[in-house]
């Protein structure tokens, strides 16, 4: 088989690894989707994000899986760092946030997604995202190749192969008419203004990472971001993005990297873009 079909670190290929986290995938949204009906209490972070028992039973499923898959590879987890547990993140190594979009999953609106990510030499080259609500899942099969599905949390589907999976890309900007994906809780002046550069016909917002995906899916054309994020909530939406055509850049133009453990995982103010940046107005 190809090297290039191999994922880096992991001797595994791309379509091994999403056929062995589809059933991880599943099971953290059955554990989301049982406390999503009836409800969770909900604790404060040291930085006072919130968290809940969905977040942290989701998380240890996880990483149970992972290390089963890949019990060598270093993993980075949300929940886990929040409890001082910090690996020494390799140069390869998974990101995971367990449930990205915990205020809109508090809320009852189900913008909320289990994100998974492999990052290599300081990029994104695997990822999975996957809204238990929605039943909407993308993830990468190729360096090159997204598939999205649609499939139920309590789906005993085993491999990508027993679900209903198509190709999606990222489609070419048209400037006159732009669609822009916003932060339904965290829409800031500094998002506006970047927006303002650029001739947006629609604004849409949404939680979580589905942003990114809604991108790569053809669905949009531009998501930016100022504001505090970490590095596993951006990891695997930014594959997803990448592997379909798209780009994930500071505002400034610069590519997004990873394994910023010096900077506790946080990321920069980004922007995503599908396929062509159109120059400013």
């Amino acid at each position: 088989m190809p090297a290039a079909d191999r994922l880096p670190g992991l001797g595994m290929t791309y379509r091994a690894l999403a056929d062995a986290l589809l059933p991880v995938v599943l099971a953290a949204g059955r554990v989301q989707m049982h406390h999503f009906r009836n409800g969770v209490a909900i604790e404060t972070k040291a930085d006072s994000s919130p968290v809940t028992v969905a977040d942290q039973e989701s998380e240890q499923l996880i990483l149970a899986g992972l290390a089963k898959i890949a019990p060598a590879v270093p993993v980075v987890a949300e929940e886990a760092m929040a409890a001082g547990k910090r690996p020494n993140a390799a140069s390869v190594f998974f990101l995971v946030d367990p449930l990205d979009g915990t205020r809109e999953f508090i809320s009852g609106r189900g913008e909320f997604t289990v994100n998974i990510a492999l990052i290599s030499e300081g990029r994104p080259v695997f990822g999975v995202v996957y809204a238990p609500v929605t039943h909407d899942l993308f993830v990468t099969v190729d360096a090159r190749k997204v598939v999205r599905a649609n499939v139920a949390p309590d789906s005993t589907a085993q491999r990508i192969a027993d679900i209903a999976a198509h190709a999606v890309q990222a489609r070419k900007a048209d400037p006159r008419r732009l669609t822009a994906m916003v932060s339904r809780s965290h829409m800031t002046p500094a998002t506006t203004a970047y927006l303002a550069n650029y001739t947006i016909a629609e604004t849409r917002s949404a939680g979580s990472s589905l942003k990114f995906c809604l991108v790569a899916a053809g669905e949009a054309d531009v998501y930016p971001r100022a504001g505090a994020t970490n590095e596993w909530d951006t990891a695997a939406g930014q594959a997803v993005l990448e592997a379909a055509g798209g780009s994930v850049t500071t505002f400034d133009g610069v590519p997004l990297r990873y394994g910023k453990a010096e900077a506790n995982y946080r990321n920069p103010d980004y922007v995503a873009w599908g396929v062509g940046r159109p120059e400013l107005v």
